[in-house]
């Protein structure tokens, strides 16, 4: 996929990158209240990279644009603290971020002082077109490099307002 992108993940380790393409109905303009869920339906793109190597590309209407919104916020209570690391088996305070679509989710697996382990979870048209032994990516980043992404996601989501 070319354009700006969100990238989550380092090299040599399992990423991804997302990239809001545009809406899914460009041509509804909404009934003013944000909140049409025909107009507000956003086109993802993705390429990801699992931990030995193996690529794959998807392009599909998987979140709204204020879905969209709640996960920057999801990755900012990641970076400042507010949320806490979710054990796999889904106990603890966190929780699995995940949406309307069930392409996309999210958890919150580790912290270190300056980097986070995310798992990704990718399903249905977002998902590996191989068999997999399970269903996530365990992306680790830099705290700065989380940061910056997010700055990213925002400029992609400010061009996608609601409608």
């Amino acid at each position: 996929m070319t354009g700006e992108a969100m990238k989550l993940g380092i090299d040599g380790g399992a990423r991804i990158d997302l990239r809001i393409v545009d809406y899914q109905y460009p041509e509804i303009t909404g009934d003013g209240t944000g909140k049409g869920w025909d107009a507000n339906w956003l086109v993802v793109a993705g390429d990801a990279v699992t931990e030995d190597g193996r690529g794959w590309s998807f392009l599909d209407p998987c979140l709204t644009t204020w879905e969209a919104r709640e996960l920057g916020d999801w990755l900012r209570g990641v970076v400042d603290g507010s949320l806490t690391p979710t054990p796999l088996d889904g106990g603890g305070a966190g929780r699995l971020l995940a949406f309307t679509e069930p392409n996309l989710a999210f958890s919150f697996a580790d912290r270190t002082d300056d980097a986070v382990v995310i798992r990704v979870y990718l399903s249905l048209e977002s998902g590996p077109p191989w068999p997999t032994e399970r269903d996530f990516l365990l992306v680790t980043m830099q705290v700065t490099h989380l940061t910056l992404a997010i700055k990213d996601w925002d400029r992609m989501l400010a061009a996608h307002p609601d409608r």
